[in-house]
């Protein structure tokens, strides 16, 4: 059963602000937006090359828009934190002191991590990737033909090597989109305040409501004189963006309307009940037991040492959010029962199935045992994640890997080691000299091979144990590598097999050994792949078709890209009692603050504050500069730093985060608890303004006051 594209974007009844749709589905929305209160015209959301789409942008895990003619980027101060920490010293230290850029030639690489996605055009490829594939392939089979079949897609798209094209899938392999994106290289860090602001109550207000951190940072897009991207150099100039976002500093009331548009990361609100189970009791308590322990071997392992805090700073903020995150997913599987309530729905959809469903009867039995193989197999490579998990044995897998691939031609490699990748692969291996420290990574991979020893011995690989290093020979690892100095790791790229088949470097040695056994945990997770990608967009056509004939809304899960969501400016009760308004203000800066880490206030802003320097910034109602807000709007990881705009497509605020309460969204959408948080723009110009001085910035922006 497969729908013609046109029943994806079926109008919503409105249900709450749920959904994080394709930009081309919005012009089928337009009763909803208009419901909320957005002025622009649904179709102009929808085109791409049009205000304000057009200023929308990608930073490979994190979204940001342009706000100035000359490549000015906003985004989250904790999405530009890798540039900011790679700045960084014990003397200059930026994290803490805050950086600005008064000039261009003061402006800082961001380094080779740091790139900029401009989405140009998003094609529908379904047929070119699915049409005439024999329904008798094997899993591996059908899957291999498929990665054939994107990476032709996408060699023919990147002709052009000014651009970065993928084809990632939608509704779980129902569809498959192509996108082509302007990657721009140069990248250069312009303004981040203290992480006594953008990162104002660190990892204890992670998540949690009120906040009152001002999490934003500058960045600044660099190509060469023609005006394509070009490799980082003193002789490029600023990228001349097509569009860029009107700065409001009118701001917002409860009620008010917002649009936000970004790159959410990945959701699974289709995942069956058998998934949602296994995430709760499996998969989620193993990740949280795994990051918890690994955060206190680095704690421990760098205490004390202010030169390996630093290196270990971004490393330990990400394995810090991503913990917090999942043992909120588990607190709220906890809080309510989702798995239940998806018992009743999947109930309801195999009853409708059986009434309305198409040819293939044995559907809900395959789909049952695919997923069943599929939780297998998860277990055992998180076995195998546990066994190697150590920075300098992943690049020597790496390199080795790109070895036995470059054997074969461009077309056959496995994705992420074709040509196309090697600067990728360069500058991963060139980044580890940022957040790395032998003793560090020593400690941290023997303590997870005393973990891996305790899992389950059947979750273990077949032939894994034999491989590993005793824990008494992981010192010798150690001292004899010489892969944890760059020019060593980068000079690897370009040799053959047989090179390190010879090598005595240990951790190659190692890389070399564990190969076969890797390998056959990916070639089985192939298998397991193509069987639910034959099965699961049957099931998913089937639920779109139930789900349509409810009038519920049809929108596909987050896979990183464009999407944009709306709502409004909304407070919520998170229990009995209990109402959190949508607002917080600069005087709960002061109230929290302690003169402790993450309470640590700078003077200049207590000093701002005191005197009451709220100029423009000050809200009428609040009678005071507020400092974040909530809103209704569906969001997730991935959609940091998106605009957060006002009805008219201007630029009022930055997401940064969720509430507790909503962390279970990515699962299940309530709209009851479900709010986001972001930055207030007022904020943000007022720190820029009163705190930083960042007066450069605040001209090159285009700003809108309200009027008097």
């Amino acid at each position: 059963m497969v729908l013609p594209v046109a029943l994806l974007g079926a109008a919503a009844a409105a249900f709450a602000d749920e959904g994080q749709w394709q930009p081309h589905q919005l012009p089928q929305l337009k009763s909803e937006l208009k419901r909320v209160g957005i002025t622009i015209p649904a179709e102009k959301l929808a085109d791409l090359s049009k205000h304000p789409m057009s200023a929308i942008v990608s930073l490979g895990g994190c979204s940001a828009s342009f706000v100035s003619p000359d490549g000015l980027i906003v985004t989250n101060h904790h999405c530009g934190y890798s540039a900011i920490q790679r700045n960084s010293t014990p003397e200059h230290n930026y994290i803490v002191n805050g950086f600005l850029a008064k000039t261009r030639a003061q402006e800082l690489p961001g380094g080779p991590n740091t790139l900029v996605y401009v989405t140009e055009k998003v094609e529908n490829v379904t047929d070119r990737v699915l049409k005439g594939l024999s329904p008798n392939l094997s899993g591996k089979e059908r899957h291999e033909q498929v990665e054939s079949r994107i990476k032709a897609l996408i060699a023919e798209c990147e002709t052009d090597k000014a651009y970065r094209c993928t084809v990632p899938a939608f509704h779980r392999g129902l569809e498959y989109y192509r996108i082509k994106q302007l990657m721009i290289r140069d990248v250069r860090l312009v303004y981040a305040p203290s992480d006594r602001i953008g990162n104002f109550g660190g990892d204890i207000d992670n998540y949690e409501w009120p906040r009152q951190t001002g999490d934003f940072s500058f960045l600044r897009a660099y190509v060469g004189k023609d005006g394509r991207p070009a490799d980082p150099s003193p002789d490029n100039v600023p990228y001349k963006s097509k569009d860029f976002l009107v700065v409001s500093s009118e701001g917002l009331k409860n009620g008010d309307p917002i649009l936000l548009a970004g790159y959410p990361g990945r959701t699974s609100r289709y995942k069956l009940p058998s998934e949602i189970r296994f995430a709760r009791d499996v998969d989620y308590p193993a990740k949280v037991a795994s990051i918890t322990a690994d955060l206190s071997v680095i704690a421990a392992a760098t205490m004390g040492n202010e030169a390996y805090d630093v290196r270990y700073a971004s490393v330990v903020k990400s394995q810090n959010n991503v913990l917090k995150k999942t043992q909120g997913l588990l607190d709220g599987f906890a809080r309510k029962d989702i798995a239940a309530i998806k018992d009743v729905q999947d109930a309801q959809f195999r009853a409708w199935y059986k009434q309305n469903g198409g040819a293939n009867k044995n559907l809900l039995a395959e789909l049952d045992a695919a997923i069943a193989a599929d939780m297998t197999l998860s277990r055992q490579e998180f076995a195998l994640s546990e066994a190697t998990h150590s920075d300098l044995l992943k690049n020597a897998r790496t390199l080795y890997r790109l070895a036995l691939e470059h054997t074969k031609p461009d077309a056959k490699r496995e994705a992420g080691y074709q040509e196309r990748d090697v600067s990728f692969i360069k500058a991963r291996l060139t980044r580890l000299e940022q957040s790395f420290v032998a003793s560090v990574d020593e400690a941290r991979f023997a303590a997870a091979l005393k973990r891996y020893a305790k899992l389950d011995p059947k979750t273990r690989p077949h032939g894994l144990d034999a491989l590993l290093p005793a824990p008494g020979a992981i010192p010798a690892l150690y001292k004899s590598t010489q892969l944890g100095e760059t020019d060593k790791r980068l000079a690897w790229i370009g040799k053959d097999p047989e090179a390190f088949r010879k090598s005595d470097d240990p951790f190659i040695q190692l890389a070399v050994r564990l190969q076969d056994v890797a390998g056959a945990v990916e070639e089985r997770r192939k298998e397991v792949d193509g069987n639910l990608e034959r099965v699961i967009p049957q099931y998913m056509a089937a639920v779109i078709e139930w789900k349509k004939s409810q009038g519920k809304p049809v929108y596909p899960d987050a896979n990183s890209t464009l999407r944009v969501t709306y709502g409004t400016v909304s407070p919520y009760s998170p229990r009995d009692g209990l109402v959190k308004g949508p607002f917080s203000t600069v005087q709960g800066i002061l109230e929290k603050a302690t003169n402790k880490d993450p309470f640590i206030v700078p003077q200049a802003l207590t000093q701002a504050v005191n005197e009451k320097r709220y100029g423009v910034y000050k809200d009428p109602v609040l009678g005071t500069v507020p400092v974040n807000f909530l809103s209704s709007a569906d969001t997730t990881g991935g959609n940091s730093g998106s605009a957060v705009m006002n009805k008219r497509g201007e630029l009022v605020g930055l997401n940064f985060d969720s509430t507790y309460e909503s962390i279970t969204k990515d699962w299940y959408f309530d709209s009851a608890i479900t709010r986001a948080i972001h930055v207030d723009i007022r904020y943000m110009l007022w720190v820029m303004q009163e705190v930083d001085h960042a007066d450069n910035l605040l001209k090159e922006m285009t700003i809108k006051f309200p009027k008097k």
